[in-house]
């Protein structure tokens, strides 16, 4: 039994560019490459938030661990309610970038996950108080962490009520889910 092979063309392993070719485009070996957090934050946007983490972390491999390459480590590990991993990459992000309101809200939102009120109202009002207000989210995301601490005997079919809704590259904020 003989099996059909792909044939290479004249033009090397590149010549698939042509309109007609049904072949993906080859890849071009002097091209630039697309910086990984951009990849990531489109992928995060396309909601596939594992291939992201994927393009993150080779943006941590080329950049370092720079406040802006933890945060998107953190915030895809966030989406993937990978909690536990998602926490020490954002506590990271705001020490290096104090004034980062947005990884002060997204690591209240794990706070908040893992069920810790008290510590991620504080952190919901830090990253309010950098934020002069200006986003709705913050605000949100504060506002019911502190009805959450007013009442602090949610069962847990209320626990059940809330889910986690991105909103941009990195803006998390908490949506009543119903009832």
């Amino acid at each position: 039994m003989t099996l059909p092979l792909a044939a290479c063309t004249a033009g090397g392993p590149f010549a698939h560019n042509e309109p007609a070719s049904p072949y993906a485009p080859g890849l071009d070996p002097r091209g630039e490459a697309v910086d990984g957090l951009t990849v990531g934050h489109r992928l995060m946007a396309a909601g596939q938030h594992e291939l992201a983490l994927e393009a993150f972390t080779r943006a941590a491999a080329d950049q370092g661990l720079t406040a802006e390459v933890l945060m998107a480590l953190g915030s895809a590990n966030l989406a993937l309610g990978r909690l536990h991993q998602a926490e020490p990459l954002l506590r990271r992000a705001v020490k290096e970038e104090p004034d980062w309101a947005e990884a002060w809200n997204n690591l209240g939102i794990v706070l908040i996950e893992k069920g810790e009120t008290a510590e991620a109202s504080e952190v919901f009002r830090r990253a309010f108080a950098l934020d002069n207000g200006q986003s709705d989210s913050i605000r949100d995301n504060l506002r019911l962490a502190l009805a959450k601490m007013e009442n602090s005997v949610y069962g847990d079919e209320l626990e059940q009520e809330y889910k986690i809704v991105r909103r941009g590259h990195g803006d998390y904020l908490i949506r009543r889910t119903g009832g």
